[in-house]
């Protein structure tokens, strides 16, 4: 049998109409088929791929690590000198008082786990999230999301977890004494990257500090450099209790962590101690691919241009079909119609030699999240196959 046919038969689903590529290795921007295709990758395996595909630097550092040891013991026992070099640099990106990272597998762990420390920091039973919000597919984590038709063939869901409207400040009320924590994404991703105002942030921020709620920031697609700033909160003049970071941190390698004070984060101690606990969390090649991620970030200046790169984008994204281009760094919409309008295009893109995708709740917007080492070049020519598809299908 193919593999093709061994994918359908032997790997579980999660559609009926899977994209169905076969990709043999990648480099950079690009995958590459068995038949030697290439592929100019406009997700990133859904903004997981900052620095691009098998950096050199990155490869390098597992394969070190490997030679030296991999799963040693279950996280927090043993000293892990990937782990505590890598929890020491992603501090360092941080202002005080954020200085205790917790390493898990995943951004949905990383999500668990947050609720976990606000609701044992504080004390009090109830989440607030945003409609339209996605923080993973855990029950934790989905309970915490805010779209109902991910959630409703699942329930019943974990109780006290409220969903406001993204950006309306009229909302914010809704924050009260019962809140441990206000869990929101610095910018809706799976929304069609829906952005807040400026004063937003810093709003919410001021009633978590009236009612006592602690404010954790969803960074699991943005941070790492994705809008332009290492970290988006950046952006908006804020510093949350709580951070929750994924995808782009492990350079193509499965890793997450929640970071926050040594003060909240020392709850998880006591009252039970192992409050929090994990086998593979912070597992040492992922840590090294981690902490070689974010140097690749630092000392190849990838933040630098990510700003422009997304006007150029903007710019070159026009056509009678296309509603709206609307984004922050290479963290980008392209609102069309419908989702029947869109999905041809996306499958004629993808024949043409260029992988894009859609959102889960904004079905007729274009996802566009390419690494951050995308070349001006390579954007003009991703548009210009993504012009090109509109036009055979018009």
């Amino acid at each position: 049998m193919t593999n093709r046919e061994l994918f359908l038969k032997n790997l579980a689903q999660t559609t009926d109409f899977p994209l169905m590529i076969e990709i043999e290795r990648a480099e950079g921007v690009y995958m590459y088929s068995p038949e030697g295709k290439r592929y100019l990758d406009l997700i990133s395996g859904i903004s997981v791929s900052n620095v691009g595909h098998c950096h050199p630097r990155i490869v390098s550092a597992i394969k070190e690590q490997t030679e030296k040891y991999m799963h040693l013991m279950v996280y927090g026992e043993f000293v892990q000198t990937p782990q505590v070099k890598l929890a020491e640099a992603i501090c360092s990106t941080l202002p005080d008082p954020i200085s205790s990272v917790y390493l898990v597998n995943s951004g949905s762990e990383a999500i668990e786990g947050a609720i976990k420390l606000a609701k044992r920091y504080t004390g009090k039973p109830k989440i607030i999230s945003c409609i339209d919000a996605y923080h993973g597919s855990s029950q934790g984590a989905l309970s915490a999301g805010g779209n109902e038709m991910f959630k409703q063939n699942y329930r019943p869901l974990i109780p006290g977890h409220e969903n406001i409207r993204f950006n309306d400040f009229n909302e914010l009320n809704k924050i009260d004494d019962q809140t441990a924590a206000v869990l929101i994404e610095t910018v809706q991703g799976e929304a069609g990257i829906r952005l807040a105002d400026e004063d937003y942030f810093k709003k919410v921020r001021q009633r978590c500090n009236e009612v006592g709620a602690l404010l954790i920031l969803d960074e699991i697609q943005t941070g790492f450099g994705r809008t332009g700033t290492f970290w988006a909160f950046e952006q908006y003049g804020i510093v949350p209790d709580i951070i929750a970071s994924a995808k782009g941190m492990g350079g193509g390698m499965p890793i997450g962590c929640f970071i926050s004070s040594k003060e909240i984060m020392g709850a998880l101690k006591e009252n039970p101690i192992l409050g929090h606990i994990t086998t593979f969390g912070g597992h040492p090649v992922s840590a090294a691919a981690s902490l070689a991620t974010l140097k690749v970030i630092q000392e190849e200046n990838l933040l630098e241009g990510v700003k422009e790169k997304f006007e150029l984008f903007k710019s070159l994204l026009v056509h009678p079909k296309i509603r709206e281009v609307r984004g922050k760094g290479l963290m980008i919409a392209v609102a069309f119609d419908t989702f029947d309008t869109l999905k041809p295009i996306i499958d004629k893109a993808i024949e043409l030699g260029v992988v894009t995708d859609w959102f889960l709740f904004c079905d007729n917007a274009m996802r566009i999240a390419p690494p951050l080492t995308i070349t001006e070049e390579e954007i003009k020519m991703a548009c210009k196959m993504i012009l090109q598809a509109i036009e055979i299908l018009d």
